[in-house]
């Protein structure tokens, strides 16, 4: 592969829910919400223009920390409803052949064992392309519907997520590789003396084992994360195999990625083992004029639906919003939530927080299919890899189409992405160059 090339992902925002909400071509796509079809549409078209994988977004609970209410999340669908993107996952392996699918479950809201068995199930049945987007609970809503008050200390999650991960991997490689014999003659099933216990008892969980099926193809699922802040970084460069980044602005995403590089390497791990993939959200149009109209009417409606804006701001980082002036610099901020997003909103006017940082991009991108993939190509040579991760929250299938068949074969002439997938497993293909 050509020393430039870089991976393209696709990180889908408010989980298995609703998307195109208020927009002009929205379809049948918001009556059929809790059906595949628009997560299905997506992904065909993803393993057509050479992706890596999509990133299925969750939380569980209706959030309610704005004004204390849960009505303007369900007015304005804000990070609601979502069903289960585990029962999702199987239909997006099943329309496609190559595609990663990673799935986001909490560390707080599973039990190893559980979690460790559904996986390894996942990637059975997808021929190893499952992986999982580990987060542990940033919001005390979802704590409460798993019978406690609020969510565990920040870095005490983490900790409980470093076990965690112990006790899943040790279940992933309890049966050796020639375990399941599968001799119809002899009568031997699986080799009982290869099929090891792991006899856990820790701090936070204790599990006997083993896991009770054999290897999957990948004997594990590609490990996915987004650690922001100093705890998230250590943890992601000690376990994750790609990373979400939202750090904005070029310096910024070159310092995120040196960070976790550096934390890598002081885990014992080979850094180039590890694919960060920064957000964008590009706006791809027949010329620059049409694509900036676009652009300044995405942002004046994030200015105009200020509760829309105020109640996500509320649930990413577990403070309410309302008491804060429009047009007053935003104080520090004391959050058990998501840190890294809270520290970059203050001393901000939060009326232009909700104008220019209510999506996550790293950097904006608008221009022709051909000027946007110039940028990306810059900006990838500048910040040094690995890739892209296209995130749209309420994208409709014309959004679809303008990146899949419009941007990413821009990138392919200039030799920048994959036109077809060199291996069959997801770990295979994302670790290809």
């Amino acid at each position: 592969m050509p020393a430039d090339m870089f991976h393209l992902g696709w990180f889908y925002s408010k989980g298995f829910g609703p998307k195109a909400w208020k927009h002009r071509w929205a379809g049948s796509s918001v009556d059929r919400f809790t059906k595949p079809d628009m997560a299905v549409h997506l992904a065909q078209a993803m393993e057509r223009s050479g992706f890596d994988y999509i990133m299925l977004e969750d939380s569980s609970n209706v959030p309610y920390t704005y004004q204390g209410s849960h009505d303007a999340y369900l007015r304005h669908s804000v990070d609601t409803p979502k069903l289960d993107p585990t029962v999702l996952a199987p239909f997006l392996t099943a329309a496609t052949d190559n595609l990663g699918v990673v799935v986001t479950c909490s560390t707080t809201e599973y039990h190893p064992f559980m979690l460790a068995r559904k996986f390894n199930t996942l990637d059975h049945v997808s021929d190893g392309r499952i992986g999982w987007n580990v987060v542990t609970g940033s919001n005390d809503g979802g704590a409460q519907n798993y019978g406690r008050d609020r969510q565990y200390p920040h870095d005490e999650r983490y900790d409980m997520a470093d076990e965690f991960m112990d006790v899943c991997h040790g279940l992933w490689n309890g049966w050796d590789d020639d375990a399941l014999v599968l001799d119809l003659e002899g009568g031997v099933f699986a080799d009982g003396s290869k099929v090891h216990p792991i006899e856990h008892v820790g701090k936070y969980y204790r599990v006997r084992g083993p896991l009770s099926s054999p290897p999957s193809p990948q004997r594990s699922p590609v490990i996915c994360q987004a650690g922001g802040s100093e705890r998230g970084r250590r943890f992601a460069g000690q376990w994750a195999e790609t990373i979400i980044c939202a750090a904005r602005g070029v310096e910024a995403m070159k310092s995120y990625r040196s960070d976790v590089r550096a934390e890598a390497v002081a885990a014992g791990r080979d850094p180039d083992s590890i694919k960060v993939l920064f957000l964008i959200s590009p706006i791809i149009d027949e010329s620059f004029e049409t694509a900036e109209a676009r652009r300044r009417h995405r942002w004046d409606t994030a200015e105009h639906e200020v509760d829309f804006g105020l109640a996500a701001l509320s649930r990413s980082t577990g403070i309410d919003f309302s008491k804060f002036d429009l047009d007053e610099p935003i104080p520090p901020l004391e959050t058990n939530g998501h840190q890294s997003s809270a520290r970059q909103m203050e001393g901000k006017i939060l009326r232009d927080v909700l104008r220019y940082n209510r999506t996550l991009e790293t950097v904006p991108l608008t221009g022709t299919a051909q000027s946007v993939a110039g940028d990306m190509d810059e900006l990838m040579q500048e910040v040094g890899g690995d890739g892209f991760l296209l995130v749209e929250s309420y994208h409709s299938r014309r959004y679809i189409a303008e990146i899949c068949d419009g941007l990413v074969p821009e990138l392919q002439k200039r030799g920048l992405t994959r036109k077809s997938y060199e291996f069959n497993s997801f770990r295979e293909n994302l670790l290809s160059f």
